[in-house]
């Protein structure tokens, strides 16, 4: 009689060797010690590297580099200098166009992990990038905090609550690093009081900086703990004069003990509500609370990959359900029969409007509200979309939107997504009435383990 097996017993603190075999969805190495999962920030495919286990779980273990004994050929030397302690960026060690293709892998991946489809057999075609993948993201959101006395603003580092301060960032735009590094020296010399998270005191919590890539302007956001804000006039006027680039200066106040960054009341201080900003040939207003995508160059080769994936006659009825400031919606105008959307955030639906007013797009309409809740009505009352564009949050589309969908059954879905997981996981529940055409990734962020798609369904013919 066989003796069974025993579990192979991982500890924490043990080291052993390892060979990469791929990159995990959060861009860390994944490697298998006696057929358990090891995840190992930092390493690559391919590299042979000798591992310390930091954690142990019962389905994995995760765990640090101490020697890497053979290094990928795509290995290079990140150009952060704060780049292993930040964690905001996963994969600047990797040469970009080796991040293009493990990023195609990487939506492969979720789908053989999360559907039942033939994934070998699929259409998923190579990752789209940027030219010049540094500088591209048109808003920072950074954490204030003080140590030593200085006021410091950056983003807590991986698995830690330390923040780190970060006075040059290669992904951001230049324009919000420049404002926000004068910020901090404004708060500093009108000695007002930061926010300290243990013990619910001090005032600033973040500095949000927000350029227009093509106009220029850039908005200043200050989320506070309480709406007095001391000093006032003078914080003002030293905006002016240091960032004169700024047109736009907001407080949103925000008491609660909470990780979302802003609270339901906005006030602006001086200038206008909103920066202008441009796609194509599309103007927006971007208010404080405004939802816009953080990388304009690649946004316009994604729109254009949803326009084509649409292919409209210009007799369609389109739905753009999760909205924002009608986008997506307005890019494909021109070619559509109507145009509706909707979205949670009412300020996005007065800014969506607005776009379309001015210019001059009389057949879209925006609604405040959830789309599987505002559609069934507009169902009810005869009005059915042809087509369907979703751009839903990390954590997908909405059970009662896939629902409503599957009831509804559009000609075609124009999925546009920003996590190949919960992607996978929508497609797995769709593919019993759609047929997946393609899927097209898009590199948003470069140097990150994010990746976008553009994925067209079609009606199977019934």
């Amino acid at each position: 009689m066989q003796e069974k097996s025993k579990p192979v017993i991982i500890e924490l603190g043990q080291t052993f060797p390892l060979t990469i075999k791929r990159l995990g969805i959060n861009g860390e190495g994944v490697g298998y010690f006696k057929r358990r999962v090891v995840f190992v920030p930092g390493a690559l495919p391919e590299e042979e590297v000798v591992v310390e286990v930091t954690k142990v779980l019962p389905n994995f273990a995760e765990a640090r580099i101490k020697k890497i004994r053979k290094a990928s050929k795509h290995r290079i030397k990140p150009v952060c200098p704060v780049y292993e302690e930040c964690g905001g960026c996963q994969l600047q060690h990797l040469h970009y166009s080796q991040q293009l293709k493990e990023k195609r892998d990487i939506v492969i991946q979720s789908l053989e992990r999360h559907t039942k489809l033939p994934v070998a057999e699929m259409d998923i075609r190579e990752t789209i990038g940027m030219d010049n993948p540094w500088g591209y993201r048109n808003k920072s959101q950074f954490q204030v905090g003080e140590r030593g006395g200085k006021i410091l603003a950056g983003l807590y580092g991986m698995n830690s609550h330390k923040l780190i301060n970060i006075e040059q960032c290669a992904v951001q735009h230049p324009a919000t690093v420049k404002a926000t590094e004068a910020i901090k020296g404004i708060l500093q010399k009108h000695n007002i009081t930061v926010y300290n998270e243990k013990t619910g005191k001090g005032l600033v919590r973040t500095i949000v900086a927000r350029t227009g890539v093509t106009s220029g302007e850039v908005q200043i956001v200050l989320v506070t703990t309480k709406k007095e804000l001391p000093n006032m006039e003078e914080l003002i006027a030293d905006i002016k004069e240091q960032l004169p680039e700024v047109v736009s200066i907001v407080q949103n106040i925000n008491g609660e003990k909470t990780s979302l960054i802003f609270g339901e009341e906005t006030e602006t201080l001086e200038g206008n509500d909103f920066i202008q900003e441009t796609l194509g040939d599309l103007q927006f207003e971007l208010s404080a609370r405004t939802f816009f995508q953080l990388n304009p160059e690649q946004t316009v080769k994604l729109y254009n990959e949803a326009k084509k994936a649409a292919a409209l006659t210009g007799t369609e009825k389109v739905l753009d359900a999760y909205c924002g400031v009608g986008t997506i919606g307005l890019w494909l105008a021109d070619q559509a029969g109507e145009i509706r959307g909707m979205d949670i955030i009412p300020e996005s639906i007065e800014d969506a409007k607005k776009n379309a007013k001015r210019h001059g797009i009389t057949h879209a309409k925006y609604v405040p509200g959830k789309a599987e809740e505002v559609l069934p009505k507009w169902v009810k009352k005869g009005w059915k979309p042809d087509v369907i564009i979703v751009d839903p949050p990390r954590t997908g589309l909405d059970n009662a939107l896939l629902q409503t969908i599957q009831q509804v059954k559009p000609a075609k879905i124009v999925y546009i997504s920003c996590n190949p997981s919960t992607l996978a996981k929508d497609i797995d529940t769709l593919s019993k009435q759609y047929k997946v055409e393609y899927i097209q990734p898009v590199d948003m962020f470069p140097h990150t383990a994010h990746v976008e798609c553009c994925v067209l369904l079609v009606l199977n013919d019934e």
